[in-house]
């Protein structure tokens, strides 16, 4: 690691409440704006009552999304991220009517859109139809840590089933479609505008030694290579599935899925009947992509690809136990250690614009890593009597600076706030 390099460090935000970042997406495309939620607690979203936008110009912050009738039980927001092109922003939304009976939960939750500058109202993204027969495009539980694709065409999510198998964890994709769809939205129903398919085929006990997954999850997209038929697939997700070794023990491994919004659209029988979980419709298939003896770390990240689609970036544990950076080749589908730290990451991870750099944290410090060079540089310089730093750090899109949540006394009590660290000396 590089001798220390004084990176200057500032607050960005005061006021006593939560200002929560997302995983990804958390800067406008121009880098003008931060999103972030309410939360003073990571696991707060269904007590979570607000979304705002913070102005890095001028330090102003600006509500964007309030909840109706908000208490401990839900609706609740949270987990928010820009659109990669468009000035509008998706987060999680807990279901309106939300009470101390049903509440906020993973198996209760959607998509809600929202345009920034715009005289345009929220609107939310995937449709909830519980009363059957389902309406094709439909779900009946809930959606979570939505990401739009690099054209901004689409989202993925994961979801989890309220009636069928809740605690198995599945992928799917949404896109808006040119038609409406019409259901009843009494009761927990919710009228939205994208159509949705569960992509990733999850069984509740998987063979030992089979590709067979009881969970896809944290997953991102892959740029579609320019050397493909565009008319064969829309686009292509990287997620994580756990499958089970020959001896029955529990490993993760990455798998990929292409998707194609035409064979979807074709499927209307994949919203499945009463008693069965939503099918993933004909034609999509799922690939196990790598093939290891140990898989890849069981600590919470997301994967995340390089620009050119080349590499997928994840953790995998080393031989001590410790959470180092690992290169998934695309094209093979091999894994590879490409850091040996003395530490171990503590968060999980992202790239800069170039693919270049990675960012995490570990032992309350920010760092950056040069992939080809491998390169450390530790851009923090927090004391051991400074409170512990939340989620993962994310680069701003030209660069040239890194935002990052951190837990910070005040007079009022311990609050979520942000900083920024100029990389730029």
């Amino acid at each position: 690691m590089n001798d220390a390099i004084m990176y200057e460090t500032k607050q960005l935000t005061f006021d006593p409440s939560g200002h929560t970042l997302h995983h990804q997406g958390v800067f406008s495309r121009d880098g003008k704006y931060l999103t972030f939620d309410g939360r003073n607690d990571e696991t707060h979203i269904g007590r979570t009552g607000s979304i705002s936008l913070l102005d890095l110009s001028s330090g102003t912050q600006k509500n964007i999304y309030s909840t109706a009738n908000q208490t401990l039980y839900g609706p609740g927001v949270g987990a928010v991220s820009f659109h990669p092109t468009d000035n509008k922003v998706i987060f999680i939304h807990g279901l309106v009517h939300a009470n101390a009976e049903k509440p906020y939960d993973i198996t209760r939750r959607t998509g809600m859109i929202m345009p920034i500058d715009s005289t345009l109202s929220a609107q939310f993204a995937d449709i909830r139809d519980i009363q059957f027969p389902y309406t094709p495009g439909s779900l009946r539980g809930g959606t979570h840590s939505h990401a739009w694709d690099p054209s901004g065409d689409m989202l993925s999510f994961t979801y989890n089933d309220e009636f069928v198998e809740p605690q198995l964890r599945m992928v799917g994709v949404m896109f808006p479609i040119e038609d409406p769809i019409y259901i009843d939205k009494q009761g927990d129903n919710v009228l939205g505008n994208y159509y949705s398919a569960i992509v990733s085929e999850v069984v509740a006990n998987p063979k030992p030694g089979s590709d067979e997954i009881s969970k896809a999850f944290d997953e991102c997209w892959l740029p579609i290579p320019s050397t493909a038929n565009h008319k064969d697939f829309s686009g292509i997700i990287a997620f994580q599935g756990n499958t089970l070794n020959e001896a029955g023990q529990v490993i993760t491994e990455i798998f990929t899925v292409e998707i194609d919004k035409d064979k979807i659209l074709d499927d209307s029988i994949a919203v499945g009947i009463l008693g069965e979980r939503p099918h993933v419709p004909r034609g999509i298939k799922q690939q196990r992509l790598s093939r290891s003896t140990k898989g890849i770390s069981d600590f919470r990240h997301w994967l995340r690809a390089s620009h050119d689609g080349q590499y997928i970036y994840a953790l995998g544990k080393d031989e001590t136990n410790r959470n180092q950076l690992i290169q998934c080749e695309v094209s093979s589908g091999e894994l590879s250690y490409i850091s040996d730290f003395n530490f171990s990451i503590q968060s999980p991870i992202n790239l800069d614009v170039s693919s270049s750099w990675i960012t995490f944290t570990a032992n309350k410090q920010v760092y950056i890593y040069h992939i080809s060079k491998k390169e450390l540089i530790q851009v923090s310089n927090h004391s051991n009597n400074e409170l512990p730093l939340i989620g993962v750090p994310s680069f701003s899109p030209d660069g040239r600076s890194l935002v990052y949540n951190q837990l910070v006394k005040q007079d009022s009590g311990i609050f979520i706030q942000i900083k920024q660290i100029n990389l730029e000396q």
